[in-house]
């Protein structure tokens, strides 16, 4: 399998993107699963979230609306830069914040009432060598019964549905891809893709070597997040997870 060159190789996407990203259909059900979120969660305005591998802010952004304030990490500086000036253009500067970032590096101690790490943002996209350290950082910034939802491509399906052209290393789950980008003047480029995808069974571990409790992991499709079990036939898997409260603080 082709190797991508240095870490952050989605930067280069980013910047060549831009807003082109939110014309994909995978970004289009930002609401639905924001909403799911905050039901499953019971996030009310006043708390504090972070976003982890926010990309130009659209989960962040959905919380602000909602009285949430929010903390968005992404690395791309031209995903952070969208999400400020969105941020700006509705006067939510107060309640979404956003840096750039390595999530290799997060540093919050007990700071978040929840955290969120969807669409592969800040997990799926760093070739599966530092899926436990990467756990761990999530569930410390989370204070004791804060929760964690994580979305990760589903191997199974990925195997399944393996296309034309893509090539899945079935050592470290990454599946490489080329896939024809178009950005907002309809200029197109051809650039590889690399997603790690995981099992149930490898998230639910995971998770727990992190000092989680996994509440559930659900078989899920952008804009239709639910709980129901993995499946075949659903393309991500998320996981809900909580932070334990320990005795001594109870």
């Amino acid at each position: 399998m082709r190797r991508p060159v240095h870490d952050h190789w989605f930067d280069d996407i980013a910047e060549f993107l831009g807003p082109a990203y939110l014309r994909n259909a995978f970004t289009k059900g930002t609401e639905q699963e924001v909403g799911f979120l905050v039901d499953a969660f019971g996030l009310e305005p006043g708390m504090r979230v972070l976003d982890i591998g926010c990309g130009p802010g659209r989960h962040a952004l959905a919380l602000a609306r909602g009285g949430i304030s929010v903390l968005g990490v992404d690395h791309a500086p031209a995903f952070v830069a969208l999400a400020r000036e969105q941020a700006a253009a509705e006067g939510l500067e107060d309640l979404a914040t956003f840096e750039a970032g390595d999530v290799r590096d997060l540093d919050h101690h007990e700071a978040f009432d929840a955290a969120i790490c969807l669409c592969q943002g800040g997990f799926g996209l760093l070739a599966g060598t530092e899926d436990s350290a990467l756990l761990t950082r999530f569930a410390a910034a989370l204070r004791p019964g804060g929760h964690l939802a994580l979305s990760a491509f589903h191997s199974y399906f990925a195997v399944r549905f393996l296309e034309e052209g893509d090539d899945f290393d079935p050592e470290s789950g990454v599946n490489h891809e080329l896939a024809r980008l178009r950005d907002n003047d309809g200029h197109e480029i051809d650039r590889d893709l690399w997603t790690t995808c995981f099992t149930a069974k490898e998230l639910r571990a995971l998770a727990l070597g992190a000092g989680l409790d996994v509440d559930g992991i659900h078989g899920v499709t952008p804009g239709d997040y639910g709980e129901r079990p993995p499946s075949l036939e659903r393309p991500e898997l998320l996981v809900l997870a909580t932070r334990p409260i320990s005795p001594l603080t109870r």
